[in-house]
């Protein structure tokens, strides 16, 4: 059995996790199916805002920018 290096760990899980919320995405969407639900404007404005933070906070820890920044 080969050990998998760090690079291959990598892509393994990457490609397993962006899979997982890809799908997850595609069933939010389902949601705006109105002939099966019922939502407001601000119902989905709060669940992309959540989305889009959730994104950007990803977009930090790979560009290694802190979350937090204080300045005077």
């Amino acid at each position: 059995m080969k050990i998998e290096n760090k690079r291959e760990k990598f892509i393994r899980l990457a490609e397993n996790r962006t899979n997982k919320v890809l799908k997850e995405i595609d069933l939010i969407g389902n949601l705006a199916n109105r002939s099966n639900y019922e939502y407001t404007l601000e119902d989905t404005e709060k669940i992309i805002r959540a989305l889009k933070k959730s994104v950007t906070d990803l977009e930090n820890k790979f560009s290694n920018k802190s979350r937090r920044e204080f300045k005077l």
